[in-house]
């Protein structure tokens, strides 16, 4: 199966953008994929901020994005633009870092006006890495997410049954990313 990172955005310890990762993050579990959720907040602030990446925390990630087969990006939406520390984080990454890769964006908002950050904020971000799978986004309003519930946070069935089609459209792309990478890469996806 194939081996996929989930980077969480989120400055908050609590957090509605981590529930809905791990929500993903468990949901491409069931189907055998090795899965891994870091959460960008537990990184060093002075060499993330520096872009120090021979610190060895950020250079592990760094290094984690590099080696995944898939990446899911989620991030809390702050006034019509993903979070400070994901844009920060995304910045240490080389320039082709998730070449190859089936990308999958989600985000969480307050409103529906938020919506569409997710394509014209997050999307050019990810495709400048050299994302070429990049699957539709999610985003997934703060009121359908309680961190402290149980089944890791998503609370709205409708909401959870669209996470759900969001993760097989994501587990198709990795497919698809596995194909182009060649047949070794494609039957271990595939396995």
């Amino acid at each position: 199966m194939a081996s996929v990172l989930v980077l969480s955005g989120s400055p908050s310890r609590v957090s509605r953008t981590s529930a809905l990762a791990h929500h993903l993050a468990d949901d491409l579990r069931l189907e055998g994929h090795r899965v891994r959720v870091v959460d960008l907040r537990t990184l060093p602030a002075a060499p993330l901020l520096a872009a120090d990446t021979s610190d060895p925390e950020i250079r592990a990630v760094v290094e984690a994005v590099i080696a995944a087969d898939g990446v899911v990006v989620a991030t809390p939406i702050y006034k019509a633009a993903y979070s400070g520390l994901l844009k920060v984080f995304l910045d240490l990454l080389p320039q082709r870092a998730l070449a190859g890769k089936a990308v999958l964006p989600v985000a969480t908002g307050g409103t529906t006006a938020h919506v569409l950050a997710i394509d014209y904020a997050l999307r050019p971000v990810l495709v400048s890495l050299g994302a070429q799978h990049v699957t539709t986004g999610r985003f997934v309003l703060d009121q359908h997410v309680d961190p402290a519930a149980d089944g890791r946070g998503v609370v709205d069935d409708a909401t959870r049954d669209c996470l759900t089609r969001t993760a097989e459209a994501f587990r198709f792309a990795l497919r698809e990313a596995a194909a182009e990478r060649g047949p070794a890469a494609a039957l271990a996806t595939a396995l």
